[in-house]
């Protein structure tokens, strides 16, 4: 009986992140719509070519490198010692989650009969990487070069994500062990540092031509399309589900785990190992997005565009503690960070002249911020994991990890990025180009084609 409980776990949990997989790539098809119907005509191929390439470019360096990342260096710089080991360095010793099993060469990383788990946990992150990337290929739209955001999106999805996930999202997580950093569902780790990562990006770059007005006033770039805008939102939000579904263990007996020999205890968790249940982060979730929705029509008077997109702001901003908060809190603090997200994206573009094409920067970095401070004053004095001795969840070590999210392993490493790309003269397409429009040849070949065949058939 045992053994085949222990089997039909195994086969359980293999599907469960396989669907979450299935569910989570609607996140891609949706930035892809979002993002087109946030830009004009002729930059639309263009728009959906860079966010299709991202998905190769990613693919292929997170299976070469990101995924080692994530179990190498949860110990950060030698701060906090390994609950697996002991050590306060690089984790490759033989141990079940030792950074050895997830190089390029091991034998979990392929066909095996012998583990059922590994691949698909490495895709579920690997969507999430995915996410990474679309978020600032967003906020860039319209004047970067393919060459750059590639580079770009390799950084931020196999490398700098993937350290704030070894970091605050693993239950050997210096930053939850230390500082009582808590982000269940990513507010920061997915979130804040890719709007960070963005905002440094953009800094460099440069708004398009046309957006600011010669006394410095923005103007509103469109047409855009507000049914793909809707479309894509809500298929992002329907990708949500997959991914909330992704960091949680389905199901896990925690008896063991917590030193309790011949004590059973079945139930899901979060990624911190933490007890926790689908049926309550559901009523979170769905409670988020309503708040979102309702700020961001009332914020914004109504638009389309900001109220699709408060909906998503929402949600990000009470993911941080969704696996703990009550459902009237979590209605409350979405509405909160999507209000936050809205004003503080006019506020800088106006102040400092930030071109973010779909608000990217607002929805995902200063929603995920806000979501992170808020998380640590609601939930302030409940334990950032289950694990004993870890530092339980308080106001300034959550405040340090949105600094160290959104800032030091987001705007920092965004901003040097794009210097270098500028300095070589590889980041923004020439002005010419721009203003014809990036599918300028596409689209006049095209025509060239409509003539051919419309004087063959006179």
């Amino acid at each position: 009986m045992t053994d085949g409980l222990d089997a039909l776990t195994v086969i359980f949990t293999e599907f469960y992140y396989w669907m979450t997989v299935v569910l989570m790539f609607l996140i891609h098809v949706g930035f892809c719509m979002y993002e087109v119907g946030a830009s004009r005509y002729k930059h639309h191929q263009h728009t959906l070519m860079k966010n299709t390439l991202l998905i190769p470019l990613v693919t292929i360096t997170w299976f070469f490198f990101g995924w080692w990342i994530y179990w190498a260096f949860p110990t950060g710089p030698g701060i906090a010692p390994s609950i697996m080991n002991d050590s306060a360095a690089l984790i490759t010793d033989e141990t079940l989650f030792s950074a050895k099993w997830q190089v390029a060469t091991s034998d979990i990383m392929a066909v095996n009969l012998g583990d059922h788990i590994n691949g698909v946990f490495w895709a579920a992150f690997l969507l999430f990487s995915w996410t990474a990337a679309s978020i600032v290929s967003g906020a860039v739209i319209e004047r970067i070069t393919t060459f750059a955001f590639g580079i770009l999106a390799i950084a931020i999805g196999s490398v700098f994500w993937t350290i704030d996930a070894a970091w605050g999202w693993h239950f050997d997580g210096w930053m939850v062990k230390v500082l009582g950093y808590h982000d269940a569902y990513a507010s920061g780790v997915i979130h804040a540092i890719c709007g960070g990562f963005a905002l440094g990006v953009l800094a460099v770059l440069g708004p398009r031509i046309g957006k600011f007005s010669p006394s410095g006033e923005p103007r509103n770039i469109g047409p855009r399309n507000p049914w793909l805008v809707c479309i894509g939102l809500f298929l992002i939000y329907t990708g949500f589900w997959g991914f909330y579904a992704a960091c949680n263990i389905p199901i896990f007996d925690l008896g063991p785990e917590y030193g309790m020999e011949g004590t059973t205890f079945f139930t899901a968790t979060n990624i911190y190992v933490t007890p926790t249940t689908l049926s309550g982060i559901t009523m979170n979730f769905l409670l988020s997005l309503a708040g979102g929705l309702l700020a961001g029509y009332w914020v914004s008077k109504g638009d389309p565009f900001w109220t699709y997109s408060g909906g998503l702001a929402g949600i990000i901003t009470a993911s941080a503690g969704n696996d703990l908060y009550h459902p009237m809190q979590a209605l409350l603090i979405a509405a909160f960070g999507t209000w936050c997200a809205y004003k503080l994206h006019y506020w800088v573009e106006r102040r400092f002249k930030i071109d973010d094409a779909v608000g990217a920067v607002a929805v995902h970095g200063y929603a995920g911020v806000v979501g992170l401070v808020i998380c640590g004053f609601v939930l302030w004095g409940y334990p950032s994991s289950g694990y004993a001795g870890y530092a339980a969840i308080n106001p300034i070590g959550m405040i340090a990890g949105a600094i160290i999210m959104f800032c030091i392993l987001g705007f920092i490493p965004g901003w040097i990025l794009a210097k270098i790309l500028h300095g070589a003269g590889k980041l923004r397409i020439p002005r010419e180009v721009e203003l014809a429009g990036l599918d300028y040849n596409i689209n006049e070949q095209a025509r060239k084609d409509e003539r051919a065949v419309a004087s063959s058939n006179r």
